[in-house]
C-alpha cells in the first residue's frame, strides 16, 4: 500500500501542492455544494408540494369540525389536475408505514398546528406517474370543428396524504401537484464547478511562482561544477524565496572568491617549493658516490613529479584555461608521438578528423596520463579518438595488460589510491593519473570510463562533449 502511495503522489513541489489543494478544495466544494442543494431541494419541494398538502389540512380540519370537505379548494378548481383529487374518511390509513416520506410529514404536522388541528399520527408519501391527456388537432378542416389527434403524455407526482384525527378517523387524500425539477441540482453543480476551478487556478498560479524560482534555484546549484564563475539566479518570486536567491548569489561570489584565492595560494606554493627543490637538485650533483648521487637526484624528480600532479589536481576543478576549436584528433597524436620518440609501443589508430570546444592543456595532459599507465603496465597502448555523433566525442587507449578488478575500478579514479600497495614511483606511480584524467573530463563536462575488455587487456573511455563551454 504504502509502494502505491509513493507511485501515485508526485515527487515535485507543485504537483505535491496542486493534489493537496485539489482534495481539500474538492472536500470544500462537496460539503458546500451538498449544503446548496439540500436548501433548494427544500424550497422547491414546500413551492410544489405546500400548497397541496396546505389544502389537505383544511379538508381535515372542516372533517374534524364537522362540516363536509370541499373538494375543490383554491383558485384552479377547475384544472384536470385538481379534479383528480381526493379526501376520504376510512378507517385505515391509505399510507403503508414502510413508505413514509418524513419531509411531507412533518409538514403534514407543522400545517395542522398552524391550523389548531390536533393529529395522532400522520402519514405521507410522493410518487411520479405518466398522465395522458387529449391532443387536439387544430388544423382539421373548416366546419368539422376541432379533431382530436391523439393524446400526449405529462410526468407528474402524485401524493398520497393521510392524517388520524383526535376521534381515531382517517382523513386519507390524493393530490397531483408537478413533479420536482430533474435538473434542480445542474444549476449548484455547474456553480460549484466553476468556483472549484477558480480557486484552484488562483492556489496553483501561487504554487507555480514560488516552485520556478526554486526549480531555477536548483538547476543553477547543479551546474556549478567549482570552474568558472557561480552561476547567478535572477531573484523573483515571494518575498522569501527572493530572499533566499539573493541569499545563494552571495554565496556563489564568496565559494568563487575562495576559489581564485586558493588559486594564487597554490601558484605561490608551488613556485615557492620548486625554488629549493631545483637548489637541491644542483647540489646533488656534486654527491659522491654516485650510487648515492643517482638515488638522492631520483627522490628529488620524484618529489618534483608529486609536486606537479598535486597542483594540477588542486587546479584541475578551477580550470582558467580558456576553451578553444581545437582538432582532437591532432591533439592526440602529438600525444602518441611524444611516447614513440621515447621508444614506448603506442599506435594511433587512423581514424577521421574530429573537433571540439575543448582546453586543450588539460585534455593533453590527461591523454599523457591515460597512455602512460597502459605503458607502464601492460607495455603498450593503442589510442583512437571516436564519433559518438554530433554532440560528442571520445578518446579511446587499449592495451593487452592484466586490467584492473571489477571491484577496483572506480577506486582507482580516487585520489592517491592505488591497487599496487608500494608508495614508490618504480612500480606504480603517485596514484594520480586517472584522478587527474577524471578531474579534466569533469571539467570539460564529460566522464571517464573503464570497462575490462572480455578479450584481455583494459579500455579506457574519455567521453567529451564537442562544446564543452554550452554543455
Amino acid at each position: 500500500m504504502k509502494a502505491i502511495v509513493q507511485r501515485v503522489v508526485p515527487k515535485s513541489l507543485i504537483g505535491q501542492i496542486a493534489l493537496v489543494m485539489a482534495i481539500a478544495l474538492l472536500l470544500a466544494q462537496a460539503i458546500n455544494f451538498s449544503l446548496i442543494f439540500t436548501e433548494r431541494q427544500r424550497v422547491s419541494r414546500a413551492q410544489i408540494e405546500g400548497p397541496a398538502v396546505a389544502r389537505f389540512v383544511l379538508s381535515a380540519q372542516r372533517i374534524a369540525n364537522g362540516l363536509p370537505a370541499r373538494a375543490r379548494d383554491g383558485p384552479f378548481s377547475g384544472s384536470p389536475i385538481e379534479r383528480r383529487r381526493r379526501v376520504t374518511i376510512d378507517d385505515a390509513s391509505s399510507v403503508p408505514a414502510a413508505r413514509n416520506d418524513p419531509w411531507l410529514v412533518e409538514r403534514l404536522r407543522a400545517d395542522a398546528s398552524s391550523n389548531g388541528l390536533a393529529l395522532r399520527d400522520a402519514r405521507a408519501f410522493a410518487e411520479e406517474i405518466a398522465f395522458r391527456r387529449p391532443s387536439m388537432d387544430h388544423d382539421a378542416p373548416s366546419g368539422r370543428g376541432s379533431a382530436l389527434r391523439g393524446r400526449s403524455e405529462i410526468r407528474l407526482q402524485r401524493l398520497i396524504l393521510s392524517v388520524q384525527l383526535a376521534d381515531g378517523r382517517w382523513v386519507n387524500g390524493r393530490a397531483l401537484t408537478p413533479r420536482a425539477n430533474p435538473w434542480l441540482a445542474l444549476r449548484p453543480a455547474l456553480a460549484t464547478l466553476l468556483t472549484y476551478l477558480i480557486v484552484l487556478a488562483a492556489m496553483l498560479f501561487v504554487a507555480i511562482r514560488i516552485a520556478r524560482p526554486l526549480r531555477d534555484l536548483t538547476l543553477a546549484a547543479q551546474g556549478f561544477k567549482g570552474n568558472g564563475e557561480a552561476p547567478r539566479v535572477a531573484p523573483r518570486g515571494p518575498a522569501d524565496v527572493s530572499r533566499a536567491i539573493e541569499a545563494f548569489n552571495a554565496m556563489g561570489m564568496r565559494v568563487s572568491t575562495m576559489l581564485d584565492e586558493k588559486d594564487r595560494m597554490l601558484g605561490a606554493i608551488g613556485h615557492d617549493l620548486r625554488t629549493p627543490l631545483a637548489s637541491l637538485r644542483i647540489r646533488a650533483e656534486s654527491v659522491e658516490p654516485a650510487d648515492e648521487r643517482a638515488h638522492m637526484i631520483a627522490t628529488i624528480e620524484e618529489m618534483t613529479a608529486m609536486l606537479d600532479d598535486t597542483l594540477a589536481l588542486a587546479r584541475s576543478g578551477r580550470a582558467v584555461e580558456p576553451l578553444r576549436s581545437v582538432d582532437v584528433t591532432a591533439l592526440a597524436d602529438a600525444v602518441v608521438e611524444e611516447f614513440r620518440a621515447l621508444g614506448a609501443e603506442v599506435e594511433m589508430e587512423a581514424g577521421t578528423r574530429q573537433t571540439g570546444l575543448i582546453r586543450p592543456r588539460l585534455l593533453r595532459r590527461a591523454v599523457r596520463n591515460l597512455v602512460e599507465n597502459a605503458v607502464k603496465y601492460a607495455g603498450a597502448a593503442r589510442v583512437a579518438v571516436r564519433d559518438l555523433g554530433p554532440d560528442e566525442l571520445a578518446i579511446e587507449i587499449v592495451d593487452d595488460g592484466p586490467g584492473i578488478p571489477e571491484s577496483e575500478i572506480e577506486k582507482v579514479q580516487e585520489a592517491f589510491y592505488r591497487i599496487e600497495p608500494s608508495r614508490s614511483r618504480e612500480t606504480g606511480g603517485s596514484g594520480l593519473g586517472l584522478t587527474l584524467a577524471r578531474a579534466a573530463a569533469q571539467a570539460h563536462c564529460g566522464q571517464l570510463e573503464l570497462e575490462n575488455r572480455p578479450e584481455g587487456g583494459l579500455r579506457v573511455r574519455l567521453a567529451i562533449p564537442r562544446a564543452a563551454g554550452a554543455a
